[in-house]
């Protein structure tokens, strides 16, 4: 895997586009009061969507293959960091909506423990140094 991130320069401000392996690009940008325009989101925004991204990933997978009908699969974080450099995650708590048929919850309960504890490498690597909490619901698909 690998990634390119680029300062688009001093006119810019804290501005910088992200290129990764796969030919994607993303603009991250710094608060207006550390010097940045506002203009994408924050680094650690990116650590946490992409955690959530991970994490939603496995659970629909799983789910898929366990032949459970979901229809869509969403997950908020709510996250907390330390007061003080380095500013890392103390805490997430993940609230996962999945959308279905008859979606069973012991099966969504089984795809969030194996994503938590086997799959999701995003979420195992921020666990060791944050408290990683989950919930979930199941919404009945009409």
């Amino acid at each position: 895997m690998e990634c390119i991130v680029r300062w688009t320069g001093t006119d810019s401000g804290m501005s910088f586009i992200a290129e990764t392996g796969s030919g994607h690009a993303v603009v991250m940008d710094g608060a207006p009061e550390a010097g940045g325009r506002n203009l994408g989101p924050r680094p650690m925004e990116m650590v946490l969507a992409g955690t959530g991204g991970c994490s939603a990933f496995d659970v629909v997978l799983i789910l898929k293959k366990g032949r459970q009908a979901v229809t869509a699969c969403d997950v908020s974080l709510q996250a907390e960091r330390a007061e003080t450099d380095p500013k890392v995650f103390t805490r997430i708590h993940l609230h996962y909506r999945i959308k279905g048929k008859n979606v069973k919850p012991e099966a969504v309960a089984r795809a969030i423990e194996l994503s938590k504890d086997k799959y999701c490498s995003a979420s195992i690597m921020i666990g060791k140094t944050a408290e990683i909490t989950h919930d979930f619901e199941i919404i009945e698909d009409i």
